[in-house]
């Protein structure tokens, strides 16, 4: 499992890079060099699948293929596809929140993708919504220079 986006970049006038992701249009973010590129881009997707989640909005697949695109941080890329089931199943966080036993606010920061959730708490989220996740490790992808 790796939400990975594509990117793409072009020089604007003042020689800096422009970043865009074709598949979040909402995505916008410079650069003022190449090796600035993955982490600008990193940064305005993030934002871009928080806003999101925040608006209930669907959330697009990734679009990258292998070693091409930014890829989600790990951790976010647990809260989206916990933000999925829980939209695929139809579960309100109100469910979910008596389906735990928790309070509000700790629910609420399984969604928060700035917030340092525990791996523990997201797998008893997922256990709730009767899924179980698996971690799997494989060689990266051999990363390509953005053009």
């Amino acid at each position: 499992m790796t939400l990975a986006y594509r990117i793409e970049t072009s020089r604007d006038d003042d020689g800096s890079f422009l970043i865009t992701a074709p598949a979040l249009p909402e995505v916008t973010s410079f650069a003022d060099d190449k090796a600035g590129i993955p982490v600008h881009a990193s940064d305005a997707i993030e934002e871009a699948l928080a806003a999101r989640i925040a608006e209930g909005a669907d959330i697009p697949a990734g679009d990258a293929t292998e070693g091409d695109g930014v890829a989600v941080p790990l951790l976010s890329e647990l809260k989206v596809e916990l933000y999925r089931v829980l939209r695929g199943q139809g579960v309100t966080r109100a469910e979910l929140m008596r389906r735990l036993g928790w309070n509000r606010e700790s629910v609420d920061r399984l969604f928060r993708l700035d917030h340092a959730s525990r791996l523990n708490q997201l797998d008893e989220a997922f256990r709730a919504l009767g899924h179980e996740v698996r971690f799997s490790l494989s060689d990266a992808p051999e990363r390509r220079p953005s053009a």
